[in-house]
């Protein structure tokens, strides 16, 4: 779009804010993952959820190859895994997990909470892919979720 002021457009949907995930899958040379904000609820029923890799993504292709993912809900006090698997190249080293039971996908310790899913369909969405995922299992804890607000990390606090 000729004259679209993409950098205001950053500025402003930053001042909505999300709650912090980690996908991750699972590849030949051993377990991937990436950092997504763009994660949503998309039906009740049948379950399903989304999510919005973009397509300069290195992880998200080997992800899709697997057939399945798995959404990991950060906590409040996990922003080094956010930054980790937003920017390292090594993101698993030294990270504890286990295997999901439906898609066998990571389910990284201490998460606040994880849905194991498939992959329902992948759209093309700008540059962007808009991921359609069938909800397998989930579980959750008690705690604060990681919320990303105006380019910060921070918490959610009931008033």
């Amino acid at each position: 779009m000729s004259g679209f002021d993409s950098a205001r457009f950053r500025q402003v949907l930053g001042h909505f804010p999300t709650g912090v995930t980690v996908v991750a899958g699972n590849g030949d040379d051993g377990p991937v993952g990436l950092t997504i904000g763009s994660f949503t609820s998309v039906s009740l029923d049948p379950p399903l959820v989304g999510f919005l890799p973009g397509k300069g993504s290195s992880s998200w292709p080997v992800i899709h190859r697997s057939g399945g993912f798995c959404v990991n809900i950060l906590a409040a006090d996990q922003g080094e895994l956010c930054w980790r698997f937003a920017r390292d190249a090594a993101r698993f080293d030294g990270l504890t997990w286990e295997a999901a039971g439906g898609s066998g996908s990571p389910i990284i310790d201490g998460v606040l909470a994880w849905i194991d899913c498939t992959v329902e369909e992948v759209v093309d969405a700008g540059d962007h892919w808009f991921v359609l995922g069938r909800v397998l299992s989930m579980e959750a804890r008690d705690g604060e979720p990681m919320l990303f607000f105006r380019g910060k990390l921070g918490s959610f606090v009931e008033g």
